[in-house]
C-alpha cells in the first residue's frame, strides 16, 4: 500500500509542476523583446554584410556553434551508417 501512495504523490507533484509551467509560458506568437534583438536588427547588416538577419545570426554571430552542431549530426549519421553497413562478404 505504501508503494502506491508514493506513486500517487509523485504523479501529483509532476502534474502540479507541469500545470505551473503551462501557466507561466508566454502566449504563442507574442515574443518578449530584448535588447539583444534590437542590437542584431540595428547592427547586423553593417557588422556581417548580410541582408538576412537570420543568416547573419546563424552563420556569423554563432558560426562556431553551428559548426559544432553540424559536426555532431555528421558523427551521428556516420555512426548509424557504420552500424547498418554490411560488406559484400557478409550477406
Amino acid at each position: 500500500m505504501e508503494n502506491r501512495n508514493i506513486k500517487v504523490v509523485t504523479l501529483g507533484i509532476l502534474f502540479a509542476f507541469l500545470l505551473v509551467i503551462g501557466f507561466r509560458l508566454h502566449p504563442f506568437g507574442k515574443p518578449v523583446n530584448t535588447e539583444m534583438d534590437d542590437y542584431f536588427i540595428a547592427k547586423g547588416q553593417a557588422q556581417t554584410g548580410s541582408n538576412n538577419i537570420v543568416s547573419a545570426v546563424v552563420f556569423d554571430y554563432r558560426g562556431m556553434d553551428t559548426m559544432g552542431e553540424a559536426s555532431v549530426l555528421f558523427a551521428a549519421a556516420a555512426g548509424v551508417s557504420l552500424v547498418f553497413w554490411r560488406g559484400k562478404n557478409e550477406r
